[in-house]
């Protein structure tokens, strides 16, 4: 198994806006080992989400190439980078972007359940997991009935349930206070790292930074 878990190289990105093009991007080189964590810091408007995105599959650069798990995903055509992202990719986001009419155990069960997995392999599984962040007891709980933590703590396991080789973790703790945020930052290395996966968790804290094996910054549409 390749210790690369995510890895691109020369990618560029620019929008339009108005009659100017901006680039945002420009020769972007990064690479993510499973089994460790990479922080990736930049103000805001740097392009952080942009290249999260792009790294993630969600859009395609101008230019360059993403590997994960050893498979081109700029080459890929859309049924078969779905397909690459459930089964290799996890992704936790600053709003957990939990499907409020489920539980919580539900929404952890989902991406198995997108893969294929019946209802009770899927359900099985998230339980262990919900019990992993400790949120057994509240598994039949929805969103709503849970603190921003708890939340967190379920996007968590949901992005875990797939055993990725990379999770992709966009400002996890922007909407959280500091005990929470230290909290779900542990939570995360510590999973992470007991499955061997790579973790790129783009954020804008310091002090979140400094708990990662790596940092690196973007400016000026580069990673120094």
């Amino acid at each position: 198994m390749s210790e690369i878990a995510l890895r691109c190289a020369g990618i560029c990105k620019a929008f339009e806006d108005g009659i100017a093009r901006v680039e945002v991007l420009n020769g972007v080189d990064l690479v993510v080992q499973r089994g460790r964590s990479v922080g990736l810091l930049g103000a805001s408007g740097s392009g952080k989400s942009t290249l999260m995105h792009i790294l993630g599959g969600l859009e395609r650069p101008d230019q360059g190439h993403v590997e994960l798990a050893g498979q081109s995903m700029t080459d890929s055509a859309e049924k078969d980078l779905a397909l690459l992202r459930n089964q290799h990719l996890g992704f936790v986001y600053q709003f957990h972007h939990l499907l409020s009419e489920f539980s919580a155990l539900e929404n952890v069960a989902m991406p198995m359940r997108i893969g294929g997995a019946s209802a009770k392999v899927a359900q099985d599984r998230a339980s262990e997991l919900l019990t992993r962040v400790g949120l057994a007891e509240r598994a039949r709980n929805r969103p709503r009935e849970l603190s921003g933590g708890e939340r967190q703590r379920v996007a968590i396991a949901r992005a875990l349930i797939n055993e990725p080789v990379c999770v992709l973790a966009d400002e996890p703790t922007g909407n959280l206070d500091r005990a929470n945020a230290d909290a779900v930052t542990a939570l995360m290395l510590e999973l992470v790292a007991e499955r061997g996966s790579g973790l790129l968790l783009a954020t804008h804290d310091e002090a979140v930074a400094k708990q990662l094996d790596g940092v690196v910054r973007l400016e000026a549409g580069r990673l120094g």
